[in-house]
């Protein structure tokens, strides 16, 4: 994974951020979830690099880039200063436009990002997300059942010290066989240190805390995603069969959305890159 591709730490003003860049073309930020690094793209990333000019960094919080300072309301973690963080990457690395992909939890900062720097992002990818404010009022028992660590990664100090004790038990389903040896190496490196596992609750936190007050704040004055927008989700994941169609909710979001549902898991980028990355390059080259 990543053949030609060379592994960068880019100084921003909150801090290093750890970056992966090659292929050449337009550029495009790919953003991981939790509880990946940016190794969760090496599939993708090499089918998309004949055609373009791919940046992957860990997200601030995750993997070795940058762990925001803590604050009450969780503000330093929130997806509009990450937002901010890899923007000002993006400008330090040459690019003044771009178009942007996230996954999970990057997709909330991919969305944060076109939101708030709509000069900047030509297009927009989300992949199995929605706002937060969205996931938040919808909430329901399958919710409540299945997506429980959203509120317990909102209380203070206890996930840390439970997914600490035992880091692989916490973070069970990880896989060299699916994931790649390199990106599982990686991963287990991160989980295991307790500065990240902090960075990765914050980053839950601020959904909780602050998130939703920002996506409030634009619902209520009518800002809505100006660049073209493709939502995509996994097929044999449940955000679909909680939330109904994805597509019809991002509308309320942005001018211009469509999308549809790719036949894989939740970890869609190691899954099946290959229909990843078609709908990716598809959507960003027309």
């Amino acid at each position: 994974m990543f053949d030609g591709f060379k592994l960068k730490t880019v100084d921003v003003t909150e801090g290093p951020i750890k970056v992966r860049v090659g292929g050449k073309g337009v550029p495009v930020l790919l953003l991981h979830g939790h509880p990946r690094t940016h190794w969760t793209w090496g599939k993708v990333a090499d089918l998309l690099a004949p055609y373009f000019h791919v940046i992957c960094p860990d997200l601030p919080g995750f993997g070795r880039s940058y762990v925001p300072g803590d604050s009450s309301d969780s503000r330093n973690s929130s997806k509009r200063a990450k937002a901010q963080a890899l923007v000002e990457l993006m400008s330090r690395l040459g690019h003044a436009t771009f178009h942007v992909v996230g996954h999970d939890r990057g997709s909330l900062t991919a969305f944060r990002m076109a939101m708030d720097h709509p000069e900047l992002v030509q297009k927009l990818v989300t992949i199995d997300g929605l706002p937060v404010l969205e996931h938040l009022e919808r909430v329901d028992w399958k919710f409540a059942r299945d997506w429980y660590h959203w509120f317990f990664f909102a209380q203070p100090e206890k996930p840390e010290l439970c997914i600490n004790a035992n880091p692989a038990a916490w973070y069970d389903k990880l896989s060299p066989k699916l994931m790649g040896i390199d990106a599982y190496k990686d991963l287990l490196d991160a989980i295991h240190d307790p500065r990240v596992v902090h960075g990765m609750i914050e980053d839950y936190r601020a959904g909780i805390r602050i998130d939703h007050l920002h996506d409030k704040a634009d619902r209520d004055t009518g800002r809505k995603i100006r660049c073209p927008m493709l939502c995509l989700w996994s097929l044999r994941d449940d955000l679909e069969e909680i939330y109904g169609d994805p597509v019809a909710i991002w509308r309320a979001w942005a001018h211009d959305v469509h999308g549809f549902g790719i036949d894989s898991g939740h970890h869609v980028a190691e899954e099946n890159p290959v229909e990843l990355a078609r709908a990716i390059s598809h959507f960003l080259a027309t």
